[in-house]
């Protein structure tokens, strides 16, 4: 793991931790309901900064916490064509999956790749720590995926085009 990464990664993971400290927040609009304030953005009084973390300008971090919820938008690196079609239908494989990942949303942030969610309620259920360790991992073995799914495409692409070629 290259320096630039590491330091990158943990810019990320202090900033999600101290993000990730959630308390339960009624709705101050609606009563008896209680929405993720990043999500339904009711009061102003209840958001705070958003923070992004960047490694360079197409690999960025997206921190948005609120008294009650944290939305982390990633946007994952795509140097080229090739990977960037191999994210757009990786993370939308992901995402149609959202049930089984309980803190992903179906649909990013405009400008970012995915995005996750974690509630209050997710802090209560799960370890801090954990979900902490869940997106930092995730962010690691994103873009080791795609480089592998690129080798695997390059790969056949070249058993392809040989095989055209020699039979032709």
């Amino acid at each position: 793991m290259s320096n630039t990464l590491k330091n990158y990664l943990a810019a990320v993971r202090s900033t999600l931790t101290a993000a990730l400290c959630l308390q339960n927040h009624a709705s101050q609009v609606v009563e008896r309901h209680n929405y993720p304030e990043v999500e339904a953005r009711l009061s102003d009084e209840a958001l705070l900064n958003p923070v992004i973390v960047s490694r360079n300008e197409n690999e960025q971090c997206l921190i948005e916490p609120s008294i009650n919820s944290v939305r982390v938008s990633l946007k994952i690196k795509q140097a080229d064509e090739i990977e960037s079609i191999l994210v757009k239908q990786f993370m939308r494989f992901l995402m149609g999956r959202a049930d089984s990942f309980v803190i992903l949303r179906r649909k990013p942030i405009k400008g970012f790749d995915i995005s996750f969610l974690v509630t209050n309620k997710n802090t209560e259920d799960m370890l801090k720590h954990k979900l902490v360790d869940f997106v930092i991992q995730f962010m690691e073995e994103v873009d080791a995926e795609i480089n592998e799914m690129k080798l695997f495409l390059n790969g056949r692409a070249r058993f392809v085009a040989e095989h055209y070629l020699t039979a032709a």
